[in-house]
């Protein structure tokens, strides 16, 4: 068995314990494992790419030391083959029960040897014992003899009234006797407990006497400052229950005589002698820091006590005197007795440099409810206060707000206003209206007057008044002055819009911004000055909307009259014969008077409104009113025949180049650019499909789908219609139409003329006019941004005969997965498969 070798684990185990290192020289195949990572072998193995030169001596070199590994393994096996004999088996058997039972015999001993310690350490353990307890009894007994001679010292300076020794010694006998808590059943550390316990007792009654004394100025008891102030260095001792019960009994003789001046009953305590309340208690606190107060102790905050107990009165009394006033209390009596208690509260404040909620706090204890301000008094009346702010407000925008009984009135105080600026043209234009301004410098009064007053419950109520008026300025004042019927009178003939209009719709939006940006600071600063119960509540987000409204509101005011300055040029556009054109003119007139019609308009609102933010948004939507009467101006004055297309577009390059240059160069942004330029692409594409002759057909519809990019049948109907094709042609074209993009699968089934409307001036449409901001048909959004720009809106035109109707779905030439239209219904359907039988050969 010795002969024979150790098992590799064994081997590998007593290795690792001696830290033997045989890896060096060893093959890095050699260390494989469960996490073999063949990246990292590889990377070994060509590290660069002039490594890859010598791949197939790797490659032999891995080949070698793969026979090795195999010849290895037959040979282990082989060994194992040889090493599996029974009776070796049995004899390792044999080896581990007689190790078994080595162990086993090792333990017994271990017992036997652990046994006999323990009786020669026996002795030992016990005398350690008794030393212990020996040391512990002369201790406890020391002490003992220690606390009975402090006691019988303290039992006789007691008598004496050495109160500053007292101090001392009574602290060192309760240091002392703290230790013996745990002794109290042994009879004689209980007599000398209960004992100790009657001396206090004494004690306590001995120095209560003789603050009453000092406290009543008893002249046949004498008492000495000196003799009080060591007396507190002894109540301290004594615990915090007496000495409050001491403080607690002072302020209630120092504050006996307030109760019976200030009765509720007597004229001194009415409420318009308040600050009466207020000068007793200084002198009584001048008194008392001059006189008696000195004597106690600075952390006894005696005056404070005293303040407290004070401010619990007076607020009980004001709670009772302003109940009994009840609806009888005025604004002016409420404010002016709530001013003297906050300045009363805060000169106390400034003079221990404390938060008068915190000194009340501090002399509470602990099992007291929350203390309350004197003021606090005066919050459940509050309502008087912001009644009286509700009915100033009410005043004040009373000339602003339209007359209940009279329907319809109108804005008289804004357009006086407008027309006071318009009478001097040197005079700088109103920017905002005062009323705005006049309403928020009155908040910001209104605000700090009731902060200064009370932070709680009262300036909540007041921030809820502010928001109901603002909510009716926005609504009844800005918005309401908009709603008023379009004037039916113009300064001239030429002129279609309202001067007035614009400069008004102008102020409206500076006032409006100016009023919820303001809005903000306000909330902001309430929510700076409340009390935090209060802090998550307060928000004008619903009032600031409201503001943004009226932005809108005014926006579409402003769209209105642009569209009443552009109306006429639009009504000759489409009254225009453009079949009768026999060549091409350049610029149309009209489109001159179009341009010069919306640079008026324009160059008035831009100098008037201060954000240009809002600037940007009405440019957007004026070049998308333009833009869609424009197109509806196309179909209204179909057909148009090539050259009328033709003439059109130079028209509308005229049109393009004024809405480019609209904004100015500061106000030129991206997103307008790109909407202009898809909008006035499609137009483009649209009226050069126009122009485009139908003979020969295949080259007309080749054209269309190059430039629109669809196969749909209903919108190629919609240009034969704006092209004035005669109904013979048609019936081919549409046939050519069908055969020709059925087999064109890239084309898609749908574009911009499909929401194009062939009826514009039907109900609802860009060709009626503005009524109202909700009704407004300005509000298209331009190309570029959701939607298909000022053609999303429209719709396809209702099915007429043959020759129009709404398109249906059908999968001719469609893509995999995807549906395009050919036939606008199955009557059209059936249409074309009729014409398809009667030009087949008989």
């Amino acid at each position: 068995m010795a002969s024979d070798e150790l098992p590799h684990e064994l081997v590998l185990a007593i290795q690792r314990v001696l830290q033997i290192n045989n890896e060096e020289g060893l093959d890095f195949l050699d260390a494989l494992s469960t996490n073999f990572n063949p990246v990292d072998v590889l990377n070994e193995l060509f590290p660069n790419e002039a490594s890859l030169a010598h791949i197939e001596a790797v490659n032999a070199r891995l080949v070698e030391t793969q026979n090795v590994l195999q010849k290895e393994i037959d040979s282990l096996q082989a060994e194992l083959a040889r090493n599996q004999d029974p009776e070796k088996m049995q004899l390792i058997q044999e080896m581990i029960s007689d190790l078994l039972g080595q162990m086993s015999r090792i333990r017994e001993k271990a017992t036997e040897s652990e046994a006999v310690v323990r009786n020669i350490t026996k002795d030992i353990q016990v005398l350690d014992t008794a030393k212990k307890n020996l040391i512990l009894s002369m201790t406890t007994l020391k002490r003992l003899q220690m606390l009975v001679n402090a006691l019988t010292q303290l039992e006789d300076i007691v008598k004496e009234k050495k109160y500053s020794e007292v101090a001392q010694t009574l602290s060192a006998v309760k240091q002392i006797s703290a230790a013996f808590k745990q002794y109290t059943t042994v009879q004689r550390v209980a007599q000398v407990w209960k004992r100790i316990q009657e001396v206090q007792g004494d004690l306590r009654n001995q120095i209560d006497a003789d603050f009453d004394a000092f406290y009543l100025q008893d002249t046949s008891k004498q008492v000495k400052p000196t003799s009080i102030a060591d007396a507190c260095l002894v109540v301290d001792v004594l615990g915090a229950d007496f000495r409050a019960h001491l403080v607690d009994r002072y302020v209630a003789l120092e504050l006996k005589e307030y109760r019976r001046i200030f009765r509720n009953t007597d004229e001194a305590g009415q409420l318009d002698n308040i600050s009466r309340r207020f000068a007793w208690f200084r002198r009584l606190l001048h008194t008392h820091e001059l006189e008696q107060g000195r004597v106690f102790p600075s952390e006894w905050r005696v005056g404070w006590h005293l303040l407290a107990r004070f401010s619990e009165i007076t607020r009980d009394d004001m709670a009772a005197l302003l109940a009994k006033a009840g609806p009888s209390l005025s604004v002016k009596t409420l404010l002016d007795n709530l001013q003297i208690t906050s300045e009363f509260e805060s000169t106390m404040a400034k003079k221990w440099a404390t938060p008068f909620p915190t000194i009340l706090s501090t002399t509470a204890g602990t099992h007291a409810q929350p203390p309350k301000s004197i003021s606090s008094a005066f919050d459940p009346h509050m309502g008087i206060f912001v009644n009286a702010q509700d009915k100033v407000l009410a005043d004040m925008l009373a000339p602003h707000r339209k007359s209940k009984s009279g329907k319809g009135q109108p804005r008289h105080s804004l357009d006086t206003s407008i027309s006071a600026s318009d009478g001097d043209e040197n005079e700088s234009p109103i920017l905002v209206l005062h009323s705005s301004t006049e309403l928020f410098y009155f908040y910001g009064q209104s605000l700090e007057q009731c902060a200064k007053l009370s932070t709680g419950q009262p300036l909540f109520d007041l921030c809820t008044l502010h928001k109901k008026w603002l909510r009716i300025y926005a609504e009844e004042i800005l918005i309401a002055s908009l709603k008023r019927p379009p004037s039916q009178s113009r300064k001239s003939a030429d002129t279609r819009f309202d001067l007035n209009e614009l400069r008004h719709s102008c102020l409206l939006i500076n006032t409006a911004d100016y009023c919820q940006t303001t809005a903000l600071e306000l909330e902001e600063k309430i929510r700076e000055k409340i009390d935090d119960d209060f802090k998550e509540k307060i928000s004008l987000q619903t009032e600031r909307d409201s503001f943004v409204s009226v932005i809108s509101a005014a926006i579409v005011i402003q769209l209105r009259e642009l569209e009443s300055a552009c109306d006429p040029a639009f009504t000759i556009m489409g009254r225009t014969s453009w079949t009768a054109l026999n060549q091409v003119s350049g610029q149309s007139a009209y489109a001159g008077e179009l341009v010069n019609a919306a640079e008026q308009v324009i160059e008035i609102i831009k100098p008037l409104v201060e954000q240009k933010k809002y600037l940007r948004n009405l440019f957007d939507k004026a070049c998308s009113l333009i833009l869609g009467k424009f197109t509806h101006a196309i179909v209204k004055s179909r057909p148009l025949k090539e050259i009328g297309a033709e003439q059109l577009l130079i028209d509308l390059q005229a049109v393009k180049a004024f809405l480019v240059k609209m904004p100015g160069e500061s106000l030129q942004s991206a997103s307008y650019t790109r909407g202009l330029t898809k909008s006035t692409t499609r137009l483009e594409a649209l009226l050069k499909v126009i122009v485009t002759p139908v003979d020969p057909s295949e080259g007309f519809i080749l054209n269309y789908t190059l430039l629109i990019g669809d196969a749909s049948f209903s919108n190629f109907q919609k240009i034969l219609d704006l092209k004035g094709t005669l109904k013979s042609q048609q019936n081919s074209l549409l046939d050519s139409f069908v055969t020709i993009t059925s087999t064109k699968t890239d084309l898609e089934s749908t574009s911009f003329l499909s929401s194009l409307d062939m009826d514009p001036l039907g109900p609802g449409q860009l060709g009626g006019s503005l009524v109202s901001p909700g009704g407004s048909r300005v509000a298209l959004p331009l190309a570029g941004s959701n939607g298909e720009g000022l053609f999303s809106s429209m719709t396809s035109p209702p099915s007429t005969g043959p020759s129009t109707g709404s398109s249906t779905v059908d999968t001719i030439g469609a893509r995999p997965g995807e549906r395009r239209e050919v036939f606008s219904d199955f009557k059209r359907f059936v249409s074309f498969g009729l014409r398809k039988d009667s030009l087949a050969p008989s």
